[in-house]
């Protein structure tokens, strides 16, 4: 019975944790206050959690469990690799889209005390079916696909979290770099050094420095 109440107590405190995430951020989550709303003592809630990290780090465990690593998809019949993957970023990033302020949770539990913790529950959702879409493809193929996507995963995320992005141009992204992973980009490398003779001169534009910036006049062209 008692093990039954704490796991109802903890219930509580979580959730409290979860809609305080939800509608006023990350900093909002003080001990005192969870207490509060939980209806719970403060000594409780160290009793459950001692420190504030570990709190967060547990909701947001529990929010990923329940709103990301649910059921993922099945394959369709002749799935490409280009397909797989975006199937599978997709499945991540979709439900984040619709709660940014859980990404920003995520970002900032795992970059903090046990955050690895959120990395093995994400390898435990995601590599299964990932296993299954590389099997037979080059290892060094894989290697460089996953150092490329999983860098672009860790670079957009911290940029919405330091609100240098829009949650809305993740994905677009990662289905971009997915794009040029997988597919042949021999045409349009094989161009360089041998333009047309009517090839308009080339105009930087701010998408091709992201996330840097020249300044004001850094982007001009030489006259």
């Amino acid at each position: 019975m008692a093990r039954t109440g704490e796991t109802e107590t903890a219930t509580k405190i979580i959730d409290t944790v979860l809609s305080l995430l939800d509608s006023d951020g990350y900093d909002a989550v003080q001990l005192r206050p969870v207490a509060k709303h939980a209806h719970v003592s403060l000594a409780t809630v160290y009793k459950l959690y001692p420190t504030r990290d570990e709190l967060i780090l547990a909701a947001v465990e529990q929010w990923m469990a329940t709103n990301i690593y649910t059921e993922l998809a099945p394959p369709c019949e002749n799935e490409s690799l280009a397909d797989g993957l975006l199937r599978l970023v997709r499945y991540v990033f979709e439900p984040w889209e619709r709660n940014p302020r859980m990404l920003t949770a995520y970002y900032r539990a795992r970059s903090g005390p046990g955050g690895q913790r959120l990395d093995t529950q994400g390898f435990d959702a995601v590599l299964p079916a990932a296993t299954v879409l590389f099997t037979g493809i080059d290892p060094d193929y894989i290697a460089d696909v996953g150092l490329v996507l999983s860098n672009m995963v860790y670079a957009l995320v911290g940029r919405f979290a330091n609100e240098d992005l829009a949650i809305t141009e993740i994905l677009p992204a990662l289905e971009r770099t997915i794009a040029r992973l997988t597919g042949n980009n021999e045409p349009f490398a094989a161009a360089a050094g041998s333009p047309a003779p009517d090839a308009p001169p080339f105009t930087w534009s701010p998408s091709i420095v992201s996330p840097y910036s020249p300044g004001p006049d850094g982007a001009e062209q030489p006259s």
